[in-house]
């Protein structure tokens, strides 16, 4: 292959035609149909819209149409508001300083440009409405129109005037899945707004999306993510350096799968930001597994000097002038949030219980007489007791029978929310009663908590007492070695040093554990540590707390050790003093409520 002709003229610059232009801009604002049903809506929402409709049919493809009742576009201002960066919405240059949704004047342009695209509008005070009609970029003469109030926008046959955005387009389902739920973020950020979705596709009119306008956020969240979410959900209200973080946070025992339950505001407007899902993550670290995340609904309120939102065409993405002074607020705010939450575990944890435990009900009710007097009973057990010379096969048997647990002393600490234990089950579950019902505690679960959080507050009061090992326990542990013996582990009570290539030794390990089997415990931070490699980075404390959590497990009454009475009702009243006791390091529950109602409609007594 022959060297470049140099002596070939070089092109000349030219200025792209307007159509190019906004079919370019198209290319990064209407990426598919969400984003356009996006930023009409948005724009409906800066109008100061109170209801708002939107139609879609073939998933958005083949028509868009929102109507608002806001204050419209006068009719000399419809051609201007199809010329690209002409806007209503920032005076002059001020980018700093964004009060609304929209602001860089692209959006109505760019659909023109890559659609037919009609708006009708009638401005506030004014005789009539006016309507404009622009086809891939070329734009007709304003004429009279039919409309009582607000603007009605409609864009059909989306990316027409470019095919080969459709083969990038999902299925009609997906698209409209997107639509969905762009509408319900729109929604949670603007509470006294009512929205109204609806596929029309092949002549119907099925309501996707309906949400009333609301009193409050929790009323509208309610609405939009159910009253199960409410139910288990903390309130925020956290401030900082001119900062506020409200909304709400769900149990980490009402946790999920996936992490698109997320849904966070800053200013009110919707972003998707790696920053702040970070500071989640983060704030739930030690109450969640790796593979669960939570549901929340945060919102970001600051002065908008303090933000930048013009970081995308999109606008979804923002970048905060103290970024790490944000995710500590939301890191210390959901945690306080967390803690102020006590014990408490997610009621659906006693649901699925209950539909667990429920047989099939018979078509017809059950006779069930009235519950009898206290005097009945006793002379009713008396008549229908076994005589002592036949007893019943199999319950004299110990691998049946269930150790009565005495009543507790006069002296003991009394009973509080989680009642006071009755039994063991299966040498891990203490049954407890409580006056309105049931309490069921895995031990194990219920201690890793307990255990742990005294590591982390022994930790940070004066660092975590040792006791040292008779003799010191040679471990190998490969390429982690230096890994190991460059953190700081003796504040945690474990002391190492190294032992030859790829081998450290043992030589004391945390009292508040008692004995414990160090190999198991290093190779426990080992694997945390193996964890972590890929994960977003941490900070120190974050990872000395993934660390404490795994070792508390190994200092933790373990499934099949036999508790005795004083025992099970000690760890019911420490768990009551402990932040967080309903749910293990791991985000499992540690006890399961069963009320009485419940409890005697099983077996068909209401």
């Amino acid at each position: 292959m022959g060297a470049p002709d140099r002596n070939i003229s070089p092109p000349r610059i030219r200025q792209l035609d307007e159509g190019a232009v906004n079919r370019i801009a198209a290319g990064e604002v209407v990426e598919r149909p969400a984003s356009a049903v996006k930023e009409l809506v948005e724009n409906a929402l800066d109008a100061r819209a109170s209801r708002i409709t939107i139609d879609i049919a073939d998933g958005g493809r083949t028509l868009i149409r929102v109507t608002d009742d806001g204050h419209g576009i006068a009719g000399d201002d419809l051609p201007m508001a199809l010329s690209r960066h002409a806007t209503s919405k920032i005076d002059g240059s001020d980018l700093l300083n964004i009060h609304s949704f929209g602001f860089r004047g692209e959006a109505l342009p760019s659909l023109g440009a890559v659609g037919r695209l009609t708006i009708t509008s009638r401005a506030a005070g004014s005789d009539g409405a006016m309507a404009i009609h622009v086809n891939g970029g070329r734009i007709d003469a304003p004429r009279p129109a039919a409309l009582r109030s607000g603007t009605c926008v409609e864009l059909r046959d989306l990316f027409h005037a470019t095919p080969a955005r459709l083969k990038f387009l999902k299925t009609e389902r997906a698209e409209t899945m997107a639509v969905t739920d762009a509408i319900r973020r729109l929604a949670m950020a603007e509470p006294g707004v009512a929205f109204h979705l609806r596929d029309t596709s092949d002549g119907g009119d099925r309501t996707l999306f309906r949400a009333d306008a609301a009193n409050d956020l929790a009323e509208r969240l309610a609405t939009i993510l159910g009253t199960e979410f409410t139910t288990n959900a903390m309130n925020l209200d956290a401030t900082r350096d001119g900062i506020r973080l409200t909304g709400l946070a769900a149990l980490p025992t009402y946790s999920r799968g996936n992490a698109v339950h997320q849904y966070l505001f800053v200013n009110g407007r919707p972003v998707r930001d790696r920053m702040l899902t970070g500071a989640l993550r983060g704030a739930y670290m030690d109450v969640l597994a790796k593979d669960r995340h939570a549901v929340a609904a945060l919102f970001l309120t600051c002065d908008p000097v303090l933000v930048d939102c013009n970081v995308h065409p999109a606008k979804t993405e923002v970048r905060f002038r103290d970024a790490g002074g944000v995710r500590g607020l939301i890191v210390s705010g959901l945690r306080h949030a967390l803690a102020s939450a006590g014990h408490r575990a997610a009621t659906t944890v006693a649901t699925g219980t209950l539909g667990a435990m429920t047989a099939e009900r018979p078509k017809a009710p059950v006779y069930q007489m009235d519950r009898p007097s206290v005097g009945a009973r006793s002379t009713a057990y008396t008549a229908q007791a076994p005589a002592p010379a036949a007893p019943i096969p199999g319950l004299s048997e110990a691998s049946a029978r269930m150790d009565r647990v005495e009543e507790p002393a006069q002296d003991a600490p009394e009973a509080g929310y989680l009642g006071t234990a009755r039994a063991q089950l299966h040498e891990n579950y203490i049954v407890a009663q409580t006056p309105t019902g049931m309490i069921l505690v895995d031990q194990h679960a219920a201690h890793e908590r307990l255990v742990y959080e005294r590591l982390k507050t022994q930790m940070r009061a004066h660092g975590i007492t040792a006791q040292a090992l008779l003799i010191p326990e040679v471990i190998e542990v490969g390429q982690m070695a230096d890994r190991l013996l460059s953190l700081d582990l003796g504040r945690l009570g474990l002391v190492i040093e190294g032992f030859g290539p790829g081998t450290i030794a043992v030589r004391e390990t945390p009292a508040i554990l008692g004995q414990v089997s160090a190999r198991a415990l290093i190779q426990d931070i080992v694997e945390e540590l193996e964890e972590d490699e890929d994960a977003d980075p941490l900070s120190l404390q974050s990872k000395v707390d993934a660390i404490l959590s795994r070792m508390s497990c190994h200092g933790s009454i373990r499934s099949g050790r036999r508790m005795s009475a004083p025992e099970m009702n000690a760890l019911l009243r420490e768990m009551e003093a402990t932040p967080m006791s309903g749910q293990c390091n791991h985000g499992r529950p540690t006890y399961v409520e069963l009320p009485l109602a419940d409890i005697e409609r099983l077996f068909g007594r209401t």
